[in-house]
């Protein structure tokens, strides 16, 4: 099952919830009681490393190897993610 990000808009508690996909969205504040949960966007918590058939049958030429000391980093550049810093 997919842990889910929460955040409520009016008091701004932030929470995760482990839920089926096809279970109706959480609306209700457990800190506020207010009806302003909102499903907020998060990055994919694993990242493939290594061979494999995910690192070998899906990309071509420079792609390869991406799990190599030197491939660029990922960060955003606004010095608010770990990648920053």
């Amino acid at each position: 099952m997919p842990i889910y990000a929460y955040q409520c808009s009016a008091c701004g508690h932030e929470m995760e919830a482990l839920q089926k996909m096809s279970d109706t969205p959480l609306t209700d504040c457990p800190v506020c009681h207010a009806s302003t949960l909102v499903k907020t966007v998060t990055a994919a918590a694993f990242r493939l490393g290594g061979g494999g058939w995910y690192e070998t049958d899906f990309k071509s030429g420079n792609k390869k190897n991406l799990a190599s000391n030197d491939a660029p980093s990922a960060a955003c550049g606004t010095g608010a993610c770990p990648a920053c810093k």
